[in-house]
């Protein structure tokens, strides 16, 4: 995610800033190379994906390095446990459709033994059911500008629900938008025109927000409604409606305490009086060497889910529609790849 390199890149500014009268001298940030752990076990159906990445010597544009072959295993307090299956793109690691799954009321942790013999573990995280989402709703709206066009106009999306009686409840919402999709691959003509190829069959892209980080505590409303919790902002690009699934995620006080780090990172603009970025701790471990450094956080994560149709046929004026692509007609066609980012599976609830 773009979060750990965001987090990786403050402890760079962090070694720049304390030599402020050395002339700047642009160049690539390094730091030892460090296992990078992303993933999850929740209460719903699995598979459950674990992705592991491993810093380089990188800049802005880089990407960390696959970690290729390494044991990952998922474990509860109760002695059920599973291996993972490397994905065959490399540095995925995936449960089977009928393996472990998240019970709420025990913990679990990830164990993970690299090809080079380091073996990580994470702090055990005790999984707790999620309240349900008791509404979600949007409302047009129109921001700032005093004559309305296609990109001051949109709808806030908005949830309410009702935190339990217990204390020390943590949330963290997330969302992912699902488009149906007809071309699979687009390239740039010389004189600026699209084209590209179909997709062999039903696709979708998948739109999330990587760097949006949405979470709270119940330290203030312990028992009480949450209400008109923002969720994010639908836009003006379609009369279309607009199909949204939205999480509501039960998460421990120490997942908590690390993605409230990571937004105070991320808010972080670079400005003159911003406090410097500093070294958030995760949940992952290297037992074999404790010198080794490690980033990123293993949840056990209760799940509430649902999905809502925004429709946007009261949006005013012509939408900011996408640039039209040309389909050669007869055409090869390419086929719908399963990503994060695309997928050839019809989203849970589609009804177009």
């Amino acid at each position: 995610m773009n979060y750990f390199r965001l987090l990786l890149l403050g402890l760079g500014i962090v070694a720049a800033a304390v030599s402020c009268i050395t002339e700047y001298q642009p160049g690539t940030v390094s730091i030892a190379p460090s296992l990078i752990v992303e993933g999850q076990i929740t209460d719903q159906p699995g598979p459950y994906t674990i992705k592991l990445t491993r810093t380089a010597d990188y800049s802005y544009k880089s990407l960390n390095l696959l970690e290729t072959g390494a044991t990952v295993t998922i474990e509860d307090d109760q002695g059920h446990r599973e291996m993972l299956t490397e994905q065959a793109s490399g540095g995925v690691y995936k449960t089977s459709a009928g393996g472990i799954r998240g019970i709420a009321g025990r913990s679990y942790r990830i164990t993970i033994q690299t090809k080079a013999g380091l073996r990580y573990e994470s702090d055990p995280e005790l999984l707790r059911a999620a309240p349900p989402i008791q509404k979600l709703y949007y409302e047009y709206t129109v921001e700032g500008e005093s004559v309305v066009s296609a990109k001051n106009q949109g709808w806030n999306v908005y949830l309410d629900m009702k935190d339990p009686e217990t204390t020390g409840d943590y949330y963290k919402w997330d969302w992912a938008h699902y488009e149906a999709i007809s071309v699979c691959y687009t390239r740039e003509l010389p004189n600026g025109t699209l084209t590209g190829l179909g997709c062999c069959s039903a696709c979708w892209d998948i739109d999330r927000c990587y760097t949006c980080i949405n979470v709270t505590s119940d330290a203030n409303i312990n028992g009480n409604a949450i209400s008109r919790q923002y969720i994010m902002r639908v836009p003006y690009k379609s009369k279309d409606k607009y199909y949204l699934e939205v999480q509501q995620q039960a998460i421990s006080k120490g997942a908590y305490t690390f993605w409230k780090g990571v937004k105070a990172l991320t808010d972080n603009t670079g400005g003159l009086f911003d406090s410097a970025p500093q070294t958030i701790q995760g949940n992952i471990h290297c037992v074999s060497d404790p010198t080794v450094m490690a980033f990123g956080y293993f949840g056990a994560t209760g799940l509430a889910e649902q999905y809502l149709y925004v429709d946007r046929s009261d949006g005013q004026g012509v939408p900011d529609v996408d640039p039209i692509v040309n389909v050669p007609q007869p055409s090869a066609c390419v086929v719908c790849e399963d990503s994060q980012y695309r997928t050839p599976y019809q989203p849970r609830w589609w009804v177009y």
